[in-house]
């Protein structure tokens, strides 16, 4: 295990007064600033909340301000505490949990994987997809910059919250970057957890079950099952659930309610949606249309 130790420091700064309400001193606020486009930005306290395994689009840094965050990934656990920073690459499943009584707080930015490649492209000489190296190091002064893009942001300054974003994931990418390996499926197992995978995104809302996806494939339930989890870090039901999450952000920021985004994902109804949803992406789906609203 990676470990990086924590402090106890306090929060770096309070919830704004858009941040969710929560229970047990928790809060968070997930939103966007429209003078940052391509990157989402949560700043938050969690104390028993935690992310079941699950997967983005884009990437992950976040920066810890007090307490200490847990990370799961395949190859075990890593922690960090004030002034660490951790870095996911896009695709990578993960969980995240407090990692001492007193939770965690933390501010993440997620920026797209365009965002990504044109600050490679302009500052460094990486070749391919460029990405993170390592996925915990302990840097105050980067951890810094993360939380002063999110306060830039917060205080409406679009120079300074672009500028700080750019100058930030070119420092990231410098210290811990490299090109990620391509993820061409070569074996006839990841080719059929490729072809499982992409029956599920169509069949979102009457998925097959495991045996009938197997058998339509021309495999057998448990190697379809090990296949999956080793191409995408999860098993398919998991997977489906993190995909219909996903596809749910899509429709609550395109305006959709989130009655009728449970249903048009594949959820029984909202309160299912609701649930998935929170434990997911941290904040209930209402607040996360609200928030785009605004």
């Amino acid at each position: 295990m990676i470990t990086v130790s924590g402090d106890g420091a306090t929060a770096d700064g309070a919830p704004g007064t858009d941040a969710t309400p929560r229970a047990r001193g928790e809060w968070a606020r997930h939103w966007r600033y429209p003078g940052l486009p391509g990157l989402d930005l949560l700043r938050a306290r969690y104390v028993r909340h935690s992310f079941p395994r699950h997967a983005h689009d884009g990437y992950v840094v976040c920066a810890v301000t007090s307490g200490i965050e847990e990370v799961g990934l395949r190859q075990g656990s890593i922690r960090a505490g004030h002034g660490g920073i951790v870095m996911i690459n896009p695709e990578v499943a993960h969980t995240a949990r407090a990692g001492a009584p007193e939770g965690w707080t933390y501010a993440t930015l997620y920026p797209s994987s365009g965002i990504v490649a044109e600050i490679a492209d302009e500052t460094t000489a990486l070749r391919g997809t460029a990405g993170f190296t390592e996925t915990v190091a302990q840097d105050p002064r980067l951890a810094r910059m993360i939380t002063d893009v999110h306060r830039a942001a917060e205080a409406g300054n679009a120079l300074a919250a672009d500028s700080l974003l750019r100058l930030t994931v070119a420092r990231l990418l410098r210290r811990y970057g490299g090109p990620l390996p391509a993820r061409t499926p070569r074996s006839a197992g990841a080719r059929n957890a490729a072809r499982a995978r992409a029956v599920l995104e169509e069949r979102m809302t009457d998925p097959p079950s495991l045996e009938q996806l197997a058998h339509d494939l021309g495999t057998s339930p448990f190697a379809l099952l090990r296949a999956f989890k080793a191409a995408y870090g999860m098993p398919p039901h998991a997977w489906l659930t993190d995909a219909r999450v996903r596809r749910a952000r899509a429709l609550l920021e395109a305006g959709h309610a989130p009655a009728d985004t449970a249903v048009a994902v594949g959820f029984t109804d909202q309160p299912h949606l609701n649930r998935h949803f929170t434990r997911i992406v941290g904040v209930p789906p209402g607040a996360y249309r609200r928030e785009r609203a605004a």
